[in-house]
């Protein structure tokens, strides 16, 4: 997903830009398939809130054997190449799960308990695969599914995309959206491209925002 430097060295999500602001574009995503985890980040061992990447980089072999089987074999996995950004969507009781073309997305969903968040955590598999040729899950915790075409207002910006960095963002974004005419429609999604090990000033992070 990117080196010490920044670089960006794998495939990234595919999108066309429909309009290019002063400070933000309108995207519209492609089709993508993705694969994903549900957790509760309280729960997880390491990681928090990304605790389901290890989960997800077994099941595509990042780590060791892939934790998948072919379509066509009953025992041989396929190790499947990493793709860019590292989405994170968190939202509210009331709003519907938002799904991004990415490695991973980590989708935040209120319980019952509004101090309790799940976490949905996807890796976008590479944009050859399909929902009739992508390797099946061993892990019954993941799972493989494809997602629609969406359109996002995106704003990019460097560093370490902390809570309180991205919120900024956030209100800035959505007040530049509707101060262009466009009307949101769910909660934000950040996006990392870099590892963290990359310098903070070559990190580059994304909030993007759902519009109509």
């Amino acid at each position: 997903m990117g080196t010490v430097l920044g670089r960006i060295g794998v495939e990234t999500a595919k999108y066309e830009v429909i309009f290019k602001g002063s400070d933000y574009e309108i995207r519209e995503y492609q089709p993508s398939v993705v694969a994903e985890v549900t957790y509760d980040p309280t729960q997880m061992k390491k990681g928090g809130k990304d605790g389901g990447f290890m989960i997800l980089a077994n099941y595509i072999g990042a780590v060791g054997n892939p934790c998948n089987i072919k379509p066509e074999s009953q025992i041989e996995g396929e190790k499947i190449a990493m793709t860019a950004p590292v989405f994170t969507h968190e939202s509210s009781p009331q709003s519907q799960p938002i799904v991004m073309t990415a490695p991973v997305m980590t989708a935040e969903q209120t319980t019952d308990d509004e101090s309790k968040k799940l976490v949905t955590m996807q890796f976008v598999l590479p944009s050859d695969y399909t929902m009739e040729n992508v390797p099946r899950p061993i892990d019954p915790s993941v799972s493989v599914k494809e997602v629609p075409a969406r359109k996002y207002g995106v704003v990019t910006f460097s560093g370490v995309a902390d809570e309180a960095l991205v919120q900024t963002m956030v209100q800035k974004l959505r007040k530049s959206l509707e101060d262009g005419g466009y009307q949101v429609t769910g909660d934000y999604v950040l996006g990392r491209y870099n590892p963290p090990w990359t310098l903070p000033f070559l990190r580059t992070n994304e909030v993007m925002l759902p519009v109509e």
